[in-house]
């Protein structure tokens, strides 16, 4: 994949995927900052991970929220599920990416970045049955406050509901992984070489996410009044071996 050298793709913020959403360059992975490669083929699969994990979606007439959708198959996916099981769907990202996406009858879109747009989804407070937010929470952890993040999406989640926050990259998991045969085998693969994965342990790295992150937000969801749990990604997922999802279910 030829990527523009003028981005920085470790370093995307909410206004760097409102810039790629608008660069008709891209392909519709690389405008949510994927290469082709880690997405074309395998997000019929990914959804079917997302549905398992989210069984309330095969209800009817819920209201369901999804924060930063993006531009990719899995908007369209969600889309046409909702749409066929009735229920109104409401979609928080920047105006660009918004964009992207099709007008249709039960799809609300809103602008802002989550959680700082809270006073822009009032009306949801207390009544979303289902929240989505797939590949978003490190870019989060860049924007805002990921405690916030899961408050805000726990004042508007309705009793019974689930929040799935999907596709965390997990450095203290990778690290794990690349420390092992079958991570040194897959890098090598990966690769094309013989070389050793490059793994720093008992170092801590800035603005990544690690298992004291994530632990910190199951508990911070529990202690919010909610079920929480870390849960692995389904294993033909094309990431399962380093990111990882939480989810959250309120009594």
């Amino acid at each position: 994949m030829n990527r523009k050298p003028d981005i920085d793709w470790g370093a995307l913020d909410f206004a760097g995927f409102a810039m790629l959403a608008s660069d008709e360059s891209l392909s519709k992975y690389e405008k949510i900052g994927f290469p082709d490669s880690y997405r074309a083929g395998f997000e019929t699969k990914i959804f079917a991970d997302i549905c398992a994990k989210l069984p309330r979606l095969n209800e009817r007439g819920l209201t369901v929220l999804d924060i930063g959708p993006g531009c990719s198959d899995l908007p369209f996916m969600l889309i046409e599920l909702c749409r066929t099981r009735g229920h109104r769907l409401c979609m928080v990202d920047s105006a660009e990416m918004l964009a992207l996406l099709p007008d249709a009858p039960g799809v609300e879109k809103k602008a802002g970045l989550f959680p700082k747009c809270r006073d822009a989804l009032v009306d949801l407070k207390g009544s979303v049955d289902v929240i989505l937010s797939y590949s978003v929470l490190h870019y989060v952890f860049v924007d805002a406050n990921v405690f916030d993040f899961v408050d805000v999406a726990l004042e508007l989640l309705a009793a019974g509901g689930e929040f799935l926050i999907g596709d965390i990259p997990n450095i203290s998991k990778r690290r794990r992984f690349f420390s092992t045969e079958a991570g040194v085998a897959y890098h090598r693969k990966f690769t094309g070489t013989d070389t050793l994965p490059a793994v720093e342990r008992d170092v801590p790295l800035r603005g990544v996410i690690d298992d004291a992150v994530i632990m910190g937000l199951v508990a911070r969801a529990r202690a919010g009044g909610a079920d929480a749990y870390m849960v692995p990604q389904h294993p033909e997922l094309p990431m399962a071996n380093r990111r990882e999802d939480i989810l959250i279910r309120r009594p």
